[in-house]
């Protein structure tokens, strides 16, 4: 691995990969817009689970914890592409970047631990549905997701760990917001340098994208197998509960296997297609997610419905 000569001390740095959009302040209200829908849905989420007690189950306190990992996600990187688009703020510090891109690997690594719970979860409420709340308490439900936040911060820390020694040449990001691959573009490694970087973190999320969604389809064919054994009336149940995290995981995995894994293998993405699936990758989950569970779990959606009607009636009655 090589390195130029001449580093220089980078304070700011320039967000140009929205330069070549058109129409950039519709496409960042369109962003804005989207972002404050998935916020609100997900602070919802977490609200009503927190404050109905009778919502204190495992299953719901994994939605509630995919709802923090969702307002982590996308609040990770979006404030910066709306104030680059509708602001025309294009500058960022370089301490907040390697910050913007800790808490965006973080979350997106603690997507896919949270999405495997809950897979395992359903497995475990398939497979024993008499034992499954001694196996699984609300004490034990909360441990391991501490543990897995644990994890997940420590996985999330290989990429500054990488970025941050390196000598910095530039200071263009050529992407929309502080990525770990627009970051190392600004340091003084060469193209082989590069190469060598992008593909040891590629071997972390490629190990973090199989491990997960090899643990989720194996809890599916699990899943599966005991469907066999269940009545038509449970089998509706079954597919009803296992169709909402089914559309959860797509809306997760699709984007992010094109963008981290396929590239790796020769796939070539455009500037504007490596960004807009970026972008679907941190506000399609966050804003689908909460409206899934929200339109799909019984319990909650009457939550809504009963707080909707008592803020209908505090209205009338001021």
């Amino acid at each position: 691995m090589s390195f130029q000569n001449a580093s220089i001390r980078v304070t700011e740095l320039i967000i140009d990969g929205f330069d070549t959009t058109e129409n950039p302040v519709l496409v960042g209200v369109v962003i804005l817009i989207v972002y404050i829908v998935a916020v609100l849905a997900n602070i919802v989420n977490v609200f009503i689970i927190i404050y109905d007690k009778k919502l204190h189950k495992p299953m719901h306190l994994l939605i509630c914890n995919l709802a923090v990992v969702d307002l982590l996600y996308c609040s990770s990187a979006s404030p910066t592409m709306i104030g680059v688009l509708v602001a025309g703020v294009k500058t960022i510090s370089y301490v907040p970047c390697i910050i913007q891109m800790y808490l965006f690997n973080l979350a997106g690594v603690m997507e896919a631990f949270a999405l495997s719970f809950m897979a395992f979860d359903r497995l475990l409420a398939i497979s024993r549905p008499f034992q499954y709340h001694s196996y699984l308490t609300n004490v034990r439900t909360l441990v391991l997701t501490y543990v897995l936040w644990i994890v997940a911060c420590g996985f999330a820390a290989v990429f500054p760990a990488i970025v941050i020694p390196l000598p910095r040449c530039y200071s263009v990001l050529q992407y929309t917001f502080c990525s770990y691959g627009a970051v190392m573009r600004t340091t003084c490694a060469d193209s082989h340098a590069l190469n060598y970087y992008f593909n040891l973190t590629a071997i972390v999320i490629f190990s973090i994208s199989f491990c997960t969604f090899g643990f989720i389809c194996l809890s599916y064919v699990g899943i599966l197998y005991f469907v066999k054994f269940s009545s038509n009336n449970d089998k509706m149940k079954i597919g009803s509960t296992c169709l909402s995290h089914l559309i959860v995981v797509t809306c997760y995995y699709v984007p992010m296997f094109v963008i981290a894994i396929l590239t790796r293998f020769g796939v070539v993405l455009t500037l504007k297609e490596r960004n807009g699936l970026l972008i679907g990758m941190i506000l399609g989950p966050s804003v689908v997610n909460p409206f899934v569970y929200c339109l799909r779990t019984k319990e909650i959606k009457n939550e809504i419905i009963h707080m909707f009607k008592k803020f209908r009636h505090l209205i009338r009655f001021w």
